[in-house]
């Protein structure tokens, strides 16, 4: 069965869509770690210092694809399906954020080393993941958090959520998935193209981590405090999951090595939206220093 419904879009980007991710799944190295009876897939792509990019809630190492082949340039990137996400294997249980940071993390070092010092972004729960595995782990360089979870503050989404799962019917499906990106992850309409509901999909149907409750919590800032290594926050102009002139300055505290920025024209999957901008600046970020 095609991972895009003839109905809702042209064959033509239905093709496009399908021939972008199995060229991006070609262009990295898979890589397989385990750590106490989890397995862990990783990818790995381009040469250079050590950068790790870890995806959202229901999502898999594919939220990153349309960023992946400009930081390879400059950037060794490894890039996972979290456990209980994608192709990864499964935890024990479906909400253990301290259990799926550590298998990350060891299966990390298996493949890159202990104390390799490494780079390190997040996206969504992917956020709050990151500042987790920064803290157990060390060794992290520079931190960036794009429209991360975990602070607790007032969200700005106005659709509800549709359960797809309950749909009947091949295109009723995918209308619900372009509801629920259209809800949650894109602001532009013309955003919610074949590639962005193929990457979504995929990783709604492997998802069997529930991540909701630990993004609408509070913990990010007081792992924040801890650290002294330079952090960028970012955030899409229409991010409906959070204030970012509220939460940006929160997490900056007037702390200098700190800054938070705002990425125009773009939702909360911001590195899909405004791959480009989002490019540019984590360009930027990583390369200081």
């Amino acid at each position: 069965m095609s991972d895009i419904d003839p109905i809702l879009f042209p064959n033509d980007d239905r093709a496009q869509a399908e021939a972008a991710i199995a060229a991006m799944d070609a262009a990295t190295v898979r890589h397989e770690a385990e750590h106490a009876g989890t397995r862990v897939v990783w990818r790995s792509a381009g040469q250079g210092s050590p950068l790790v990019l870890l995806h959202g809630g229901h999502g898999s190492w594919r939220h990153w694809i349309r960023n992946l082949g400009a930081l390879a340039l400059r950037h060794t990137v490894w890039v996972p399906d979290m456990p209980s996400f994608g192709e990864s294997g499964t935890l024990t249980s479906p909400a253990d954020l301290n259990h799926l940071v550590a298998t990350t993390a060891a299966t990390l070092d298996q493949l890159v080393g202990a104390e390799t010092p490494i780079d390190l972004a997040g996206f969504s729960f992917g956020g709050l993941c990151a500042a987790h595995l920064a803290a157990r782990r060390g060794h992290v360089a520079r931190l960036a958090l794009l429209g991360a979870a975990g602070h607790g503050t007032p969200r700005r989404q106005k659709a509800a959520m549709v359960n797809w799962r309950l749909a009947s019917g091949e295109a009723a499906l995918v209308e619900d998935l372009r509801h629920n990106l259209r809800a949650l992850m894109l602001h532009d309409e013309r955003s919610i193209d074949a590639l962005a509901v193929a990457v979504h999909r995929q990783a709604c149907e492997a998802t069997r981590f529930r991540s909701k409750a630990l993004s609408q919590s509070s913990p990010t800032k007081g792992i924040l405090d801890g650290f002294s290594m330079p952090i960028l926050f970012a955030w899409g102009e229409h991010d409906v999951t959070a204030h970012p002139d509220r939460v940006g300055p929160w997490w900056v505290d007037g702390r200098p090595e700190r800054q938070w920025r705002v990425v125009p024209d773009a939702g909360h999957w911001v590195q899909f939206e405004q791959a480009e901008a989002t490019n540019r600046m984590l360009l930027e970020f990583f390369g200081r220093g």
